[in-house]
C-alpha cells in the first residue's frame, strides 16, 4: 500500500508544480494578460481585414531616415566647360611668318590647360579667353576668332578633360568606386552606379545617399529600380554612395530562428517576418499566438483611427484561418519590432502527461522489483 499512497502524493504535486513549465517560449495569455487590468499597461488588437486599414493611419516607428529625394529631369545633351577642366588646344597654320610655328612645323599643341577659377583660359598673344559655360565645340569657335585677329590662316582643334566640376564621386557600395567624369548634363544615379560596375550583391536591401553641398538625400535601389521617374540627374561635384538598410526586427520564442533580422526590402509584411526568421517551429509553436510587440511615443497614443489606446501595443495574428493568412501579408513590420511566437498551450499538457507517464513507469518497475 506505501507505493500507491507516494503515487497519489506526488501526482497531486504535478499540477502545482507544472504552472509554469520549462520552455523557450511563452503562452499568449501570459504576454497579454495586462490588457485585462483595472488600468492597462498596453492595448492589444487582432490583425485582420477590418483592422488594417486603422493601424495603416498609425505613426510609423522605429529607426528610420526621413531623407528627400530628388525627381529625373531633362538636362542637356552636351557637356559644359567648367573652372578645373583641362582643354587641350591644337592650332594650325600655313603661314611662312607664323608667330606660333616654324617653316619645318605647322601645329602647335597647348596641351593640358586647365580652366581658371574665373572661367577662363590664357592663350599666347591673345590673352584671357573665357570659356566657362560653353560646350567644347562653342569654345573651339571662341578660340578661334581669337586667333584669327593675329593669325588669319589659323585652324583650331579642342578636346576637354572633365574636373572636378564636371566629375561625380561614387564613394562605396559598388565594384569599382571612384571619380567618375559627367559624359553630359544627363548622367544619372543609375548611369553612375552601372559605370561603378554595380551595386555589391552582399549588400541587405541596399540604399543610395546622394551627398549635394551641405545636403543629403536618400531612397532605396528597388525604388529607384522601380521607378524611372526617381533617376536623379546629377550635378558636378556630387558624391553618391550605396549602403545596407540598418533597420532591423527582433524574433523571439518558437520561431526558427531567435536574432536580430535586417530588412530585406522596403516594405516588409509580418508574412514576410515569418520567413525572414525561419518559420515557427512545428513542435512548440501556437499558430493562433502570433504577437508583434511594437512600442509608440506617448505622442502617438489616440485610440481610433489616429493612434493606438496605450503606446505600448501588442498585434495579434491568427494564421490558422484565411483572414489571419491574408492579413498577415498586408501588415507592416516597424523596424525595432517583436515578433514572438508563442508556445503551444497542447505542448503542456503533453508534458504534464510525459511526466505522470514517467512516474508511472517508475513506480510500476519499483513495484516489479519488490515482487
Amino acid at each position: 500500500m506505501r507505493l500507491p499512497m507516494i503515487l497519489i502524493a506526488l501526482l497531486g504535486l504535478v499540477p502545482a508544480a507544472c504552472g509554469h513549465l520549462p520552455g523557450g517560449a511563452p503562452v499568449t495569455r501570459d504576454v497579454i494578460r495586462e490588457a485585462g487590468a483595472p488600468v492597462p499597461d498596453l492595448a492589444v488588437y487582432p490583425v485582420t481585414r477590418a483592422f488594417l486599414p486603422t493601424v495603416a493611419q498609425w505613426p510609423v516607428t522605429g529607426q528610420h531616415e526621413r531623407l528627400g529625394w530628388i525627381g529625373a529631369s531633362a538636362g542637356a545633351r552636351h557637356q559644359l566647360i567648367q573652372p578645373g577642366d583641362r582643354l587641350n588646344i591644337r592650332i594650325w597654320d600655313s603661314s611662312d611668318n607664323s608667330l606660333l610655328t616654324s617653316p619645318e612645323q605647322k601645329d602647335i599643341q597647348l596641351a593640358d590647360m586647365q580652366v581658371a577659377a574665373n572661367g577662363t583660359v590664357y592663350l599666347p598673344y591673345v590673352g584671357k579667353i573665357t570659356v566657362r559655360g560653353m560646350t567644347p565645340d562653342l569654345a573651339r569657335e571662341e578660340v578661334q576668332r581669337a586667333m584669327e585677329a593675329i593669325i588669319p590662316s589659323a585652324q583650331v582643334q579642342l578636346s576637354m578633360t572633365e574636373g572636378r566640376y564636371n566629375s561625380v564621386d561614387l564613394v562605396g557600395g559598388v565594384a569599382a568606386p571612384g571619380s567618375y567624369p559627367m559624359p553630359d548634363r544627363n548622367y544619372s544615379v543609375l548611369s553612375l552606379i552601372a559605370a561603378g560596375g554595380g551595386v555589391r550583391t552582399d549588400l541587405n536591401n541596399p540604399q543610395i545617399r546622394l551627398m549635394r553641398g551641405n545636403a543629403i538625400y536618400g531612397t532605396s535601389v528597388e525604388a529607384l529600380l522601380d521607378r524611372p521617374a526617381l533617376d536623379t540627374r546629377l550635378t558636378g561635384g556630387d558624391r553618391v554612395f550605396v549602403e545596407e538598410d540598418t533597420r532591423i526586427f527582433l524574433s523571439f520564442g518558437a520561431a526558427g530562428q531567435e536574432a536580430q533580422h535586417r530588412f530585406t526590402r522596403d516594405h516588409v509584411s509580418a508574412m514576410d517576418a515569418i520567413s525572414i526568421m525561419g518559420g515557427l517551429q512545428d513542435s512548440k509553436a501556437d499558430p493562433k499566438g502570433l504577437l508583434i510587440l511594437r512600442e509608440y511615443p506617448p505622442e502617438a497614443v489616440s485610440a481610433g483611427v489616429r493612434g493606438p489606446r496605450q503606446s505600448r501595443v501588442v498585434f495579434t495574428v491568427d494564421l490558422t484561418t484565411a483572414d489571419g493568412l491574408f492579413s498577415a501579408r498586408k501588415f507592416e513590420i516597424n523596424a525595432g519590432d517583436l515578433l514572438v511566437a508563442t508556445e503551444s498551450p497542447i505542448k503542456n499538457a503533453l508534458t504534464i502527461s510525459n511526466i505522470v507517464g514517467n512516474i508511472f513507469g517508475v513506480f510500476s518497475r519499483g513495484a516489479n522489483l519488490v515482487n
